[in-house]
């Protein structure tokens, strides 16, 4: 049970922040490992920072359902099947509060945050059946589980990604495939944490809850960590989980 060595994994969203470090952490088990992004520019500068030769990056929105599946396609072939898929893309989106969203845009919020998340796992889930085995792992939030104020689109599309990982996971069980989930609150090492506390509404919010973190606010590699341990054969008999990694500012 040496972690991921010499598996072949997929990291949606593994050009920056939760999904890089990631990467980085697969690839120190010796994994070899696709990471898809958008931007090419900051495709290659992750490569850059994660100096491996057993890295390659594929360009590819995985909210957009054509990119996804061609994004998974390219990986496929280039890693010869996929064992573990890591879903870290998101929209991001600021918290407001609901009654300063404007209403053409609340849906928008909400699928911004769940398609680039759901879709990977999706498009990976007839590869994955035919080697008779794979495991996933989504990144979502504590605010699918908890009502925050701010967070009500956000915390929408959280809890539809930790429902979404529960039922695939009961479905995708015969088929040797696993699902589990991951919910951090504020994750310091990333750009969505200092876009969060440079907003005057997020920072407010996220200052508060950083107080409650009493076990240290929770790094990137701390997400990474129990990632990879969710995809491991370590986990083999873990299915259908969500975990919260808060640094103690929940305990759910």
């Amino acid at each position: 049970m040496n972690g991921l060595s010499g598996q072949r994994v997929l990291v949606a969203g593994g050009t920056a922040g939760i999904g890089l470090a990631i990467a980085r952490r697969a690839l120190a088990d010796g994994a070899h490992v696709v990471i898809a992004g958008r931007n090419p520019r900051r495709g290659a500068a992750a490569l850059e920072q994660l100096g491996s030769q057993q890295v390659s990056f594929v360009q590819g929105d995985a909210g957009n359902p054509a990119e996804c599946q061609a994004l998974v396609t390219e990986a496929t072939a280039r890693l010869d099947g996929i064992d573990a898929l890591f879903c870290c893309s998101g929209g991001n989106p600021m918290p407001r509060l609901l009654k300063d969203i404007p209403l053409e845009d609340v849906m928008g919020v909400i699928n911004r945050s769940l398609a680039p998340t759901i879709l990977p796992a999706r498009a990976v889930l007839p590869i994955m059946t035919g080697q008779g085995h794979g495991a996933i792992v989504c990144i979502a939030s504590d605010a699918g589980k908890l009502a925050t104020p701010g967070e009500v689109a956000i915390g929408a599309a959280m809890a539809a990604i930790i429902m979404f990982c529960r039922a695939m996971a009961y479905e995708a069980k015969r088929q040797g495939i696993r699902v589990n989930c991951l919910t951090p609150s504020i994750v310091e090492g990333t750009e969505l944490h200092d876009n969060l506390m440079d907003d005057p509404f997020a920072g407010r919010l996220f200052a508060k809850a950083k107080t409650l973190a009493h076990l240290g606010v929770v790094q990137a590699e701390d997400i990474a960590e129990a990632a990879v341990f969710l995809a491991s054969p370590a986990a083999a008999r873990i299915t259908g989980q969500t975990l919260s990694v808060t640094g103690g500012i929940s305990a759910i």
